[in-house]
């Protein structure tokens, strides 16, 4: 059930929360983003590449917490590295968010994270 609501939301926001274990601290880092959702898969992509530092703690710590304005779950990501899956990721992002504005906020394009929803 909860799932669903979750999924309500994603389809009416354009941001969401993630929480993320830091590698080194241990402690729960809470950031906003911008995703997409497509069926059962969300993806995500971080602002400067694998350089992203929640992106370095969920490749040590694959557990990712999403928040989407109070309804709340947990997940487990999968790094997405391969050069044709990231260009894609990035192509869903610019068809939702604008060009300009991935442009604007986005930095490196070398990777991005898929979760799935189901």
């Amino acid at each position: 059930m909860k799932e669903n609501e979750l999924k309500a939301r994603l389809a009416r926001y354009r941001q969401i929360k993630i929480s993320v274990i830091g590698r080194k601290s241990g402690q729960t880092i809470s950031i906003p983003v911008w995703f997409v959702l497509e069926g059962e898969n969300l993806y995500l992509l971080p602002v400067q590449g694998s350089e992203t530092q929640w992106y370095k703690n969920v490749l040590r710590n694959p557990q990712i917490r999403i928040d989407a304005r109070g309804v709340d779950a947990e997940f487990r990501v999968m790094p997405i590295t391969g050069t044709k899956a990231v260009k894609s990721v990035v192509e869903k992002f610019r068809d939702k968010y604008g060009v300009r504005d991935v442009k604007k906020y986005y930095s490196k394009f070398d990777v991005a994270v898929g979760v799935e929803l189901g």
